[in-house]
């Protein structure tokens, strides 16, 4: 067996760069949206889409399945995680919660240069709007949010915040029929960059909740139909 210069089995190196491949390639798959809720994926096909051994992407559907983003079933398979309603309200409810105290820490640590990414993420996110570039406009809200977790320099949070799986359930119960940027989003995201500017924990957490909140209220949550007015 061939050792590398850190004297460990270039072998296993290896194995472990294919799966680190896998699991990254099919995480961002589905954290982008593009595959529905409930839908199968089959070892077969997501093998030479990733161009990996059958073994190498069972251990990464494995840790997937473990971390929450797919579940597998005996005669099911496994398939693309579906949130109920009262799971998505949870994990939202969450994400509000922590990223909420991200952005209040942001305000007391950022760096100078933070702050300017910060300020150049929000002038794109202008332009795009501007210009009517959904893609872009949405590349940047995801930028700004990572931003401000970054400038918040408090690992704990940002890792309790990383394993929300707040994206998927954003694009489970989206209203595709809404505007998008839903109204007032840039001016609040504007709100908490103001408040981290001026170094302000208390505007920052309110800012974020208001933001968080107003985007989780813009989603379909209640699909219930409306009692009979008696």
């Amino acid at each position: 067996m061939d050792y590398d210069g850190d004297g460990a089995p270039s072998e296993a190196r290896a194995s472990g760069t294919r799966q680190s491949h896998a699991y990254e390639g099919l995480r961002s798959l589905l954290m982008s949206g593009s595959i529905p809720p409930g839908t199968r994926l089959t070892e077969a096909d997501l093998t030479r889409m990733f161009d990996v051994s059958r073994s190498t992407m069972r251990s990464a559907l494995a840790r997937l399945t473990q971390e929450g983003y797919v579940t597998s079933e005996v005669n099911r398979g496994v398939r693309t995680r579906s949130f109920s309603v009262e799971e998505a309200a949870d994990i939202l409810e969450a994400r509000e919660t922590l990223e909420s105290a991200l952005a209040g820490k942001a305000a007391e640590r950022a760096t100078p240069d933070e702050i300017e990414g910060m300020r150049r993420t929000l002038q794109d996110m202008e332009e795009a709007k501007a210009r009517g570039d959904q893609a872009s406009y949405s590349r940047g809200n995801r930028s700004f949010h990572q931003q401000v977790k970054q400038a918040a320099h408090q690992a704990t949070l940002a890792r309790a915040y990383d394993t929300l799986l707040y994206p998927l359930v954003m694009r489970q119960y989206r209203n595709l029929s809404a505007q998008h940027p839903r109204s007032g989003s840039l001016e609040e995201h504007q709100a908490i960059f103001l408040a981290i500017l001026t170094r302000n924990p208390d505007a920052a957490v309110a800012a974020m909740r208001h933001h968080v909140g107003s985007a989780r209220r813009a989603l379909l949550l209640d699909k219930s139909p409306e009692p009979p007015v008696s």
